[in-house]
């Protein structure tokens, strides 16, 4: 089926099929074949020929139609007309909608100077992070606010740090043993990651390990389950290196030849056994040694990690063991290991987001007073609230929101809404009102999936990037993010640094690769071409050239040479005698579309998993109302009881809020929100991260 141009959506009663890409509902990447028929979606299927998912689709992105026609969808300009958070609201045209976004983010920019604006982005989604970082680079900001302090971040740049790269696991090529490390591929995309690739790798003889709090039905399926208790991957990961390095499994050729730090990190697991690991885990030592001595006689093993151990504050260094795993056992830079994914020929996004025009960036963040990684180029939503709220170390007055919902995704909800608040403006662009929204100034309804001409997994570093050709017109007055972002770069900024269409963004992108939009979106998808072991042409690119396992500059990153495991911060008591966590939803992104029918019904309340025998004991049954409680915070999910989690953890939900109950009224947002029970009081000092979980709680019947 060929792709169709993008014109003529609204006029054409022909029922065509086309060639896309999911996109919004995760990272996207599932290759796809939609039916329009009038201007509107009429069928959503896989695409069997898809590079990443070989014809597999899940119910978000068949969802697409329903989300396209959704009464709840913001279909014009809004601006506020009572006070904040009030949902007193008068219609607006763009032109006047965007002239107040620029008066107000000019404003702050003439009283207290362009740093004080903040644009703030959620998880990237396409192209519109990259065109976010343009507008604040051409703007003067260096305060480009998003939340890879817990998303992404801590593993690319950790791996650049150790290795001079993003190690990306090669799901693409044979493995003999995938683990998938706080990573449920059955629930999500793990950038990039569909689980249609896992399947074949384990037909094709690859066995599987499951690092999990949770027995998954892809625990279910593994020939190895570690259900460790949450927050203590990095002392598992110091178990494996104890056993593996003491029984002589690790790659002694690529030891010698690859890495620099390997006797001081033999020295240092010496008293991390596995009898060590098992007290601090709970699980079972022998289960350590075997899982340990397969991951060392795997050749290559593969390592698919998710959020989960980017989501406390020790992620460095749990990461950093994690890495060290990937390089004594030889795993780095082969096929089916962990690689550097090669991308495709493109524009650099430095050069796309014209860096050139901000070159101080590092030092004039937010981030710079904080002594964060130097490679972390966006600012933790903790320092963002902490320079509105208390003008430290100096003040942000303003900022631009687009693809994110703070009220719900960041640390800590009440504080969040209090920063929000207390901005001077606030402008956010979003597909409905959010309880983020319903405190702006003023609102623009933005287009979503299949609206728009757009590019997905640039600047992600998983070597391949996507076609996501428009396929049907927005409703109402709704508007794709670049175009907004053009037009504002157009008022704020020198308008020849911006477009005459947001779509020559796209063309700019893409022109490297020989390929104009049209041919681009015929092929649909470009990758690199994949070599292997440089390392032993080049080195690595780091400061020794080699993989460095103890790190000689760790002090100016706030750590010691070698990765250390510190116990969570909030650890649990007599109080508190439960950790809490949360997993991902197959059905929903984070905080989004819990407005739309078909995805509600698959998951229609928020649920807390609960142990049988935990549930017990508290006289807990299951679909009953349960309050859950930390030193935060408390709110209320429904009880769901299972052996899926063990008796002393709680696995909750987050994003939920309750659109029916009015984005602008607390209920909607605080009742059965994750993040109410969350805190940034503890961060960690590389990359500003809080503890997202491993969280001392208590339960009991609401």
């Amino acid at each position: 089926m060929p792709a169709q141009k993008s014109k003529g959506f609204a006029m054409d009663n022909h029922e065509k099929w086309h060639k896309t890409h999911c996109s919004r509902m995760d990272h996207g990447g599932c290759a796809l074949n939609v039916k329009t028929k009038g201007g509107k979606i009429t069928g959503i299927t896989g695409d069997p020929e898809g590079f990443l998912n070989q014809g597999y689709s899940c119910p978000k992105g068949r969802a697409a139609a329903e989300i396209h026609e959704s009464p709840h969808r913001l279909k014009t300009p809004l601006i506020r007309t009572g006070p904040r958070g009030s949902n007193q609201w008068r219609k607006a045209t763009w032109p006047e909608a965007l002239d107040a976004v620029a008066r107000g983010l000019d404003q702050a920019r003439q009283e207290y100077g362009a740093k004080s604006a903040a644009f703030c982005q959620g998880m990237p989604k396409g192209l519109e992070h990259f065109a976010l970082i343009r507008l604040a680079n051409t703007f003067g900001s260096p305060n480009v606010v998003a939340v890879q302090d817990v998303c992404h971040a801590p593993r690319e740049l950790t791996g650049r740090h150790m290795c001079g790269f993003y190690p990306v696991a090669d799901v693409q090529r044979r493995s003999d043993l995938i683990v998938l490390w706080g990573s449920n591929t059955r629930a999500t995309n793990e950038e990039g990651i569909i689980n249609s690739q896992i399947t074949a790798r384990i037909r094709q003889g690859a066995d599987l390990m499951v690092i999990d709090p949770r027995k998954t039905p892809l625990a279910g399926q593994a020939d190895f389950h570690l259900q460790l208790r949450p927050g203590t991957d990095c002392a598992l990961a110091l178990g494996f290196l104890h056993v593996i390095i003491e029984e002589g499994l690790f790659d002694r050729h690529f030891v010698q030849n690859g890495c620099t730090g390997f006797d001081a990190l033999a020295a240092h697991v010496k008293t991390f056994d596995p009898q060590w690991a098992a007290s601090v885990t709970g699980v079972d030592k022998a289960q350590i040694i075997s899982a340990a001595r397969a991951y060392g006689r795997a050749r290559p093993a593969c390592t698919a990690w998710g959020n989960a151990v980017e989501q406390t504050p020790q992620a460095f260094d749990t990461i950093r063991c994690i890495v060290s795993l990937m390089a004594v056992c030889g795993n780095l830079d082969v096929p089916g290991g962990n690689i550097r994914a090669a991308e495709p020929r493109l524009l650099a996004p430095g050069k796309f987001v014209r860096a050139d025009l901000l070159p101080d960036k590092r030092t004039q963040c937010l981030n710079a007073a904080y002594q964060t990684s130097p490679m972390l180029m966006t600012v933790p939503p903790a320092f963002f609230r902490q320079a509105v709220l208390y003008h430290t170390p100096y003040p942000v007055r303003a900022a631009y929101m687009q693809c994110t919902n703070p009220m719900l995704s960041y640390a800590d909800s009440e504080t969040t809404r209090k920063a929000l608040l207390k901005l001077d403006f606030l402008a956010v662009a979003d597909v409905v009102m959010t309880p983020t929204a319903a405190l702006a100034d003023v609102v623009l309804p933005a287009a979503t999936a299949f609206e728009f001409d757009d590019i997905g997994h640039y600047g992600l570093g998983h070597g391949i990037v996507l076609a996501r050709p428009k396929l049907v017109d927005p409703p109402g007055q709704c508007r794709p993010d670049l175009a907004v972002i053009n037009d504002l770069g157009r008022r704020l900024t020198d308008p020849n640094l911006w477009f005459d269409d947001s779509k020559q963004m796209l063309e700019s992108l893409i022109a490297p690769s020989g390929h104009d939009w049209e041919s681009f979106v015929e092929k649909g998808f470009l990758t690199g071409e994949q070599e292997f072991r440089l390392y032993e042409k080049k080195g690595f690119s780091t400061r020794s050239g080699r993989v460095e396992l103890a790190m000689d500059n760790a002090e100016t990153l706030g750590a010691e040479a070698l990765p250390q495991y510190r116990p969570p911060a909030d650890s649990t008591d007599v109080d508190y005698p439960l950790l809490l966590t949360s997993a991902k939803s197959p059905n929903y992104l984070h905080s989004s579309y819990r407005w739309v029918k078909s995805l509600r019904r698959r998951e229609p309340v928020p649920q807390i998993q609960i142990h049988p025998d935990t549930a017990q004991a508290l006289s807990i049954t299951d679909g009953s109302q349960v309050r859950i409680e930390t030193r935060n915070g408390a709110i209320v999910q429904t009880a769901s009881v299972t052996p899926e989690v063990s008796p002393e953890v709680v696995c909750a939900v987050h994003g939920w809020w309750f659109l029916e109950a009015g984005a602008h009224r607390r209920h909607s947002w605080q009742a059965s929100n994750f993040n109410m029970l969350t805190s940034a009081r503890t961060l960690g000092r590389q990359f500003g991260t809080p503890a997202m979980r491993a969280i001392a709680c208590r339960i009991g019947a609401a």
